[in-house]
């Protein structure tokens, strides 16, 4: 990789009593637990040797308050196309008891009744791309498992639903950048504690 060229910076959220049951968490506001306040403070020793000019976040206290805990609160930008994706009817519901009701049930594939559409979360992920790519510098994006795993399968310029192959953990860092110039989109680190 060239050192001219940008990297962007992925930090997923801290853990809240949702994503430690499973549960999907769209638009419901929950605060991080204590283990997801201390995992969200742990990225501010991870992340204090870079330097942003952008740093974007999902307006939602979880995200909001992953990147002040990450030493990020400052100059924060909030992003409502960094929303996490909208589970309608499957809201506060695990995967498990879907597929109860919904056997062989996938959120890619089969979306959620009264929820947002996958090429509905790819059009907001495209328009952050698009103002990541204007920015032309490193930037650092603080948001949600299945937006970042959709922005990275966009990124990479794959169809929305092959971010069905990426899994994210709370409070981990992935990198997106290029390999030899802006026509070779790359994926530098994935779900990894350092960036």
């Amino acid at each position: 990789m060239t050192a001219s060229l940008p990297s962007i910076v992925l930090a997923r959220h801290g853990a809240t009593a949702w994503s430690v049951t499973g549960q999907h968490t769209g638009r419901t506001d929950l605060a991080l637990t204590p283990d997801g306040e201390r995992d969200a403070a742990a990225l501010r020793t991870k992340l204090a040797d870079r330097r942003f000019a952008l740093v974007l976040s999902s307006p939602l206290q979880r995200a909001r308050r992953t990147a002040e805990l990450a030493g990020f609160g400052d100059g924060l930008q909030l992003d409502p196309d960094l929303l996490e994706w909208d589970y309608g009817e499957y809201e506060g519901r695990r995967t498990a008891d879907i597929r109860k009701e919904r056997p062989g049930w996938n959120l890619f594939t089969d979306g959620c009744p009264g929820g947002e559409t996958l090429a509905s979360v790819a059009l907001r992920a495209d328009r952050v791309i698009a103002r990541l790519q204007a920015a032309d510098a490193d930037a650092l994006v603080f948001a949600h498992g299945h937006i970042l795993r959709v922005l990275a399968a966009r990124w990479l310029r794959l169809p929305a639903l092959e971010a069905r192959r990426f899994v994210l953990a709370t409070a981990t860092l992935s990198v997106l950048g290029y390999d030899h110039d802006r026509d070779e989109p790359a994926l530098r680190i994935w779900n990894a504690e350092r960036a």
